[in-house]
């Protein structure tokens, strides 16, 4: 493993803390001109240029808990972030340099706070006069480029009930029964099937409801996640308001509220003639970052091992991801 990517590796940089770990690429990578920027929050953006740039990689520092730490086997290399998305950085930062070993100029390095937890550094970043053409954000795409994504809507649900004695259910109201009820009519909703993304899926995260097992629930929280399509999209909101007024109908003194936590929109993004690209579900930095005129998603690794125990890249990827991002660049510079 090369000693840079297996220090990145070593470092513990779960969403919130990666502070640590942008000063440490600050004070590691070489570049002409790198440029710190504080996001608000304690955390830090990083953007490494060389010359004025035209082009610019993209990816996250932050990654999702626990922190699990860098083993290779066999060219294997296993560790959080290995995939999602230190490795993009590894990969970028190396084709970076290979290019300035050519004497090229007019591409950067912007590297991002908070992605995993709300986009945080990508929202701060693009509220700087900062502006560029091309934008290559790096998330685990099996190095092909993104065509589409799914959007994101996020919800937080607080389900009010009537506390009492469990053996006297009749007298009481569960917020458990009432989030089950919404999750039940949820699931049974009929949402568009997209040409292009598919279907909508959802999940909901976060579960709270602090009561004795003998003592029917007076409140139930949870987040309620959905992955969206084009076809889908501006139905959700509406969709969960209903929902939530057909289950607060069925049951007399329940309540239900609803705070929207906001997310993206799906999107389409550029592609490149003789680069291979496909769709994906998943969310990115990429829709909050709208001072650059064209977006696109592409790196190495695969998204089924991410958020994993078994979060894992190969060198190989590692090393087609670089020369892929080289050539990326001489094609936009053509």
């Amino acid at each position: 493993m090369d000693p840079l990517f297996y220090n990145m590796l070593s470092i513990d940089s779960s969403s919130g803390s990666e502070r640590e770990f942008a000063l440490m690429l600050r004070n590691t990578l070489s570049c002409p001109d790198i440029r710190t920027f504080e996001v608000g929050d304690g955390t830090l953006n990083l953007l490494l240029c060389w010359g004025e740039p035209r082009v610019v990689f993209c990816t996250h520092m932050d990654t999702v808990p626990p922190y699990i730490p860098p083993v290779e086997k066999d060219g294997v290399i296993c560790g959080r972030g290995a995939c999602d998305a230190k490795g993009q950085i590894f990969s970028m930062y190396s084709a970076c340099k290979a290019l300035e070993a050519e004497g090229l100029q007019g591409f950067g390095l912007l590297l991002l706070s908070g992605e995993e937890t709300g986009s945080w550094g990508a929202k701060a970043f693009a509220k700087t006069p900062f502006r560029s053409d091309y934008l290559i954000v790096g998330e685990p795409t099996d190095n092909c480029m993104v065509s589409a994504s799914k959007g994101t809507k996020s919800f937080a649900l607080k389900f009010r009930g009537k506390a009492f004695h469990s053996g006297y259910p009749q007298f009481g109201l569960s917020a458990v029964d009432l989030l089950l009820d919404f999750a039940s009519e949820l699931r049974s909703a009929s949402l568009p099937l997209d040409p292009l993304l598919g279907s909508t899926s959802w999940n909901i995260g976060k579960l709270s409801s602090d009561n004795p097992q003998n003592i029917l629930s007076p409140m139930a929280e949870c987040l309620l996640y959905f992955r969206t399509t084009f076809e889908s999209d501006a139905m959700i909101e509406p969709l969960v308001k209903e929902l939530a007024l057909k289950v607060e109908s069925l049951h007399p003194g329940a309540g239900i509220e609803i705070v929207s936590r906001g997310g993206d929109a799906p999107l389409h993004y550029f592609t490149l003639p003789g680069f291979p690209s496909k769709s994906v579900s998943f969310g990115s930095d990429a829709p909050h970052l709208t001072n650059f005129t064209h977006r696109a998603i592409c790196g190495p690794g695969s998204i089924t091992v991410a958020h994993r125990d078994n979060e894992s890249i190969t060198e190989k990827e590692l090393q087609q991801a670089e020369k892929m991002y080289i050539n990326m660049f001489k094609t936009l510079n053509l």
